[in-house]
């Protein structure tokens, strides 16, 4: 674990798991929003153990990042979701310096998904797997959204958060828990809980900034970027509201098809949610992810 200093003078904390044997692949984890990397560490040990180079960073506004030189839920004054994707590529290229490592396969949860997809647009990898994304609640929401932006840009903002989320925990039958769209392992979702740093309410700018974020990836002439021959994963829980239980999974990976991408497999987990990776079955799930890496190294 350590910092590694942005081109903008910013410091983001980056974890890496350096495999015991010769190195099969170099894995970067992009994580979600209100969340932070050390989440992710059980996945990066298992694909460590596998044989592959595993590197991970909080965004900017998240986890030890933050806490060093930010505010939670804040990527900053202007131009965020641009400044987070350049964050990813910095971090990689500082990772990967002096390596003697394969391409990376970039994966994306959630908000990492929608960077993702403005990775692969601006960058080359070898692959790229998303995880939890869809066309955009927040985008379908914009309308409700906009008049509240008037708000200090860089204070909490409850409403947006409400409007963004809310309707979230309805796709589940009797909630124990605001936050039992996100898995139905309740004790994911109860470490999810006592963490102090997920779960917080982000800034009106970050709203801006993922709003933005979303309406650029989805744009067929952005989308044109992406190399043809990128092998991509999409991978959702069949009861994820973000991705619309599926619904907007699957209009994802038809806007990868219109734009003649022409390896895109779509995996869904049944009866899951959003957290796949923290489901009581979530080693069956590691396995699929591994599986699709070896067979695309």
């Amino acid at each position: 674990m350590t910092y590694i200093r942005m081109s903008d003078g910013h410091e983001l904390f980056v974890r890496s798991y350096e495999p015991a044997t010769t190195c099969r692949g170099h894995v970067h984890i992009l994580h979600g929003m209100a969340e932070h990397s050390g989440r992710y560490d059980k996945f990066a040990r298992f694909l460590q153990q596998q044989g592959y180079y595993v590197t991970l960073h909080d965004h900017r506004g998240h986890g030890q990042t933050a806490a060093r030189n930010g505010k939670y839920g804040y990527f900053g004054a202007e131009a965020g979701f641009h400044r987070v994707v350049i964050d990813a590529h910095e971090v990689i290229e500082a990772v990967r310096k002096g390596k003697n490592l394969p391409q990376v396969q970039l994966i994306g949860h959630s908000m990492g998904s929608f960077i993702a997809r403005r990775y692969v647009q601006r960058y080359q990898v070898a692959t790229v797997i998303l995880i939890g994304t869809g066309e955009g609640t927040l985008l379908h929401k914009a309308g409700q959204i906009i008049p509240a932006l008037s708000a200090v840009k860089d204070e909490p903002n409850p409403l947006l958060d409400k409007l963004s989320f809310g309707s979230f925990n309805r796709t589940v039958s009797k909630p124990a828990t605001d936050y039992d769209w996100l898995c139905a392992n309740p004790q994911a979702v109860q470490q999810y809980i006592a963490d102090e740093q997920c779960g917080f309410i982000a800034t009106t700018q970050f709203y801006a900034d993922i709003m933005e974020g979303i309406v650029l990836v989805s744009t067929p002439s952005q989308i044109a970027h992406i190399p043809k021959t990128l092998p991509i994963l999409i991978i959702s829980g069949s009861e994820d509201p973000v991705g619309a239980m599926t619904k907007g999974v699957f209009a994802v990976a038809e806007q990868f098809n219109k734009a003649g991408v022409e390896n895109v497999c779509t995996y869904i987990v049944e009866g899951k949610r959003h957290e796949i990776l923290n489901e009581v079955n979530y080693l069956t799930t590691y396995h699929v992810i591994l599986r699709w890496l070896q067979e695309h190294e």
